[in-house]
Parts: structure tokens; C-alpha cells; sequence
């Protein structure tokens, strides 16, 4: 059984994994990390192996008492992988963007695969049908572009995103929403169309924080998982137990 810590700035995700299934999964703040760690194996006393995902540096204190309950892989770049990594700058590729093309290549063996990940920032990343990574592309989020208008602008103000009806804003409000969601869709849209002239077959998945709010509005051929992160963090901790 294992246990997945996928450690953000202020929240904390555990999951649990049995022989490749989801068991449990919930987000909890940083600072009740010890806390649940010990709720969590109560609860489940066969974990015997756990594989922490950061953003930043994992306290040593919340390590150590990690490491009393199971052995504990801490994902770095120097990680093994499954798959041939072709990026020109291996030790500045994100811990995240590792684990979902990971979870591409379990998910879709020998096939080209576009992941984006929906989260603070939007990546792209391509696994091709020769399970080599080639790399991809980091783009602001939907948060990310609302807060940047409010910032750099005198007026402008902070929004949350919101349905749009029409892509033709007739107010400042649903102009500044029409200009995020639907250029966001259309960026997606339009890479999507990129990959796909360039790799035969291409499957996409989409997953991360905004990926059920996007899928709706982008092109039928995109697959939304939001578990596809864990998946990928679980693969990778049982490829390197070997």
C-alpha cells in the first residue's frame, strides 16, 4: 500500500494507493502535515512505502516523522523515470510535470500523448510514441491572468471566473471573463491543433484545479482525469523502489 503527499505552497494532498487503485485522497493545509500523517496510517497500517511531491523544500521535521511509519522517496530530478527524458534542462523540470508524463506513459503506452495541466499555471508536455519527452510549454492560469489584470492595471478589478454567456463582453466584467476563459479555451484549442498536425494520433488528457471548468468548453478529443497527478506520483513511486 502507498501513500502520495503532493505538497503545494499552502495545501497538502494525501493519497493512498492499493496495487494501483485509489483508495483515498484529500487536501488538507500544510501545517496539519504531521497530523494527518498519523490519522492517515491509523487508518490505513499497511502503507509501507510513501513518495512526497514539493513545490519547495519538505520541513525535516515533518520528514522525519514520515519516515517512523514507512520508507519515503522525496521526487527530485534525479528520480529514475520510465521513460526517456529529452528535455535540455533536466534539473529545472518541475517535480509535477515529471509525474504526469510518467502517468502518460502508463496510461498510453507507445502513443503520442499531449498532457496540460490546468492548475496555477497551464504546462504542456508531449511523451511521443517513443516514450521520449520532449518538453511542452508553461502558460498563466485562469487565476493567474484575472490577478494580473487587477494588478498591473488602475482600475481593473479582481474577478473569479465565472460561465461566460457570449465571447462579446458588453461590460468590463464579462469583457475581462470573456478575455480569460475564452482565450484560454482558444490557446488550448489552437495548441491542441499544433501537436496534433505534428503527432500522428495524438491523445490529450487534461487534468489540474480548473480541468472540469475547461473540458466542457474545448474539443471533444480531450480526456479530463483529475486524479492523473496521483496516478503518476504512485507509478513513480513503484518504479523506484526497484
Amino acid at each position: 500500500m502507498n501513500l502520495i503527499i503532493d505538497q503545494g505552497n499552502t495545501f497538502i494532498k494525501f493519497a493512498v494507493f492499493q496495487k494501483g487503485k485509489l483508495l483515498f485522497d484529500q487536501s488538507f493545509l500544510a501545517k496539519q502535515f504531521v497530523e494527518k500523517v498519523k490519522e492517515i496510517f491509523k487508518n490505513y497500517p499497511k502503507i509501507n512505502q510513501s513518495i512526497v511531491s514539493t513545490v519547495g523544500e519538505l520541513d525535516n521535521k515533518d520528514l522525519a516523522v514520515l519516515s517512523l511509519f514507512s520508507k519515503v522517496h522525496v521526487l527530485s530530478f534525479r528520480s529514475k523515470v520510465p521513460f526517456k527524458n529529452s528535455y535540455a534542462t533536466p534539473h529545472t523540470l518541475g517535480i509535477d510535470r515529471i509525474a504526469l508524463v510518467t502517468a502518460a506513459y502508463y496510461h498510453n503506452p507507445h502513443r503520442n500523448t499531449l498532457v496540460i495541466d490546468a492548475g496555477t499555471c497551464i504546462t504542456y508536455d508531449i511523451i511521443n510514441d517513443f516514450d521520449e519527452y520532449l518538453g511542452g510549454a508553461i502558460s498563466p492560469g485562469l487565476q493567474m491572468r484575472y490577478k494580473a489584470m487587477h494588478e498591473q492595471t488602475a482600475n481593473l478589478p479582481l474577478l473569479q471566473k465565472e460561465e461566460i454567456l457570449d465571447f462579446i463582453g458588453n461590460a468590463t466584467n464579462t469583457s475581462m471573463h470573456s478575455g480569460v476563459i475564452n482565450g484560454l479555451t482558444q490557446e488550448i484549442n489552437g495548441i491542441v491543433a499544433q501537436y496534433s498536425a505534428r503527432f500522428k494520433d495524438l491523445t490529450v488528457i487534461l487534468t489540474g484545479g480548473d480541468a472540469q471548468f475547461l473540458s466542457k468548453r474545448l474539443k471533444n478529443t480531450i480526456f479530463a482525469d483529475s486524479k492523473f497527478l496521483l496516478k503518476g506520483l504512485n507509478y513513480l513511486l513503484e518504479y523506484n523502489k526497484h
